[in-house]
């Protein structure tokens, strides 16, 4: 697994990248762009739906632009409404890529000797992926503003896996500083996602979150808990079959 700057992330898609926040960090646990397509949100037995929508990666730019932005997050613990957070994805023969715009006025990220662990008490966004329905395994991904991404696997019920790694090569991180808070985007590899049993046909079962983080006094951090999919739980808890939609490739 490996996170890199912006730029360096872009020379990856062969294009070109200008005024990127560099932060290549070694593996860390737990918006408004206008575009002419609506996000897609189907209810199939309760299930929130993306469509995923396939692209061709030029040599000059991801055509971002092409991809459905979904929007629909919310605060399910909470009668507020959150800040601005959009997600989009594409992917080609070989890649899934994402990328997450994310309205924050005061970013805060822990840092101390930069371990992945740190990224649990910083601002953060996440995407975890299911294997199976009763969560026996899945895949976590909690990256924050500086790229440093927390990847565990774990079995329900809080089981995880900490030393765990994202297959080397196979997952890139970047970040970009924006006007109105942060971009992170990424890619993924087809084929790690199949090896995982991820991707099933053109089928991913994955949850999409934010952890808000409004305070940070050294290392204990106060968070507010943003999800595509209201799990509907009493307490805050993505760790859940029901906190997952689905992903189709077409």
């Amino acid at each position: 697994m490996k996170r890199c700057s912006f730029g360096v992330l872009r020379l990856l898609f062969c294009i070109s990248a200008v005024g990127f926040l560099f932060s290549c960090k070694s593996p860390q646990p737990e918006k408004n762009i206008s575009n002419p397509l609506k996000t897609k949100k189907v209810n199939t037995m309760s299930m929130n739906v993306y469509q995923v929508k396939k692209t061709k990666v030029s040599s000059v730019e991801i055509p971002w632009e092409s991809a459905i932005v979904l929007k629909d997050f919310s605060y399910p613990w909470e009668d507020d409404n959150p800040p601005e957070l959009s997600f989009r994805a594409l992917y080609d023969a070989d890649k899934f890529y994402f990328k997450y715009e994310v309205e924050d006025a005061l970013v805060l990220t822990y840092v101390d000797t930069n371990d992945k662990m740190e990224v649990v008490n910083s601002e953060r966004v996440e995407i975890f992926f299911q294997v199976d329905d009763k969560l026996e395994t899945y895949y976590c991904l909690e990256m924050d503003p500086l790229a440093r991404v927390l990847d565990y696997k774990a079995a329900h019920y809080r089981n995880m896996t900490f030393d765990w790694e994202w297959p080397d090569k196979e997952l890139v991180v970047a970040t970009k500083k924006t006007a109105n808070g942060y971009e992170l985007e990424g890619s993924i590899t087809l084929q790690s996602l199949r090896d995982l049993g991820i991707l099933k046909g053109n089928t991913i079962h994955a949850g999409l979150y934010r952890g808000e983080c409004v305070k940070l006094e050294g290392d204990k951090a106060i968070l507010r808990w943003i999800s595509w999919v209201d799990p509907k739980t009493p307490e805050p808890d993505f760790h859940v079959a029901s906190s997952f939609g689905k992903f189709i490739l077409e």
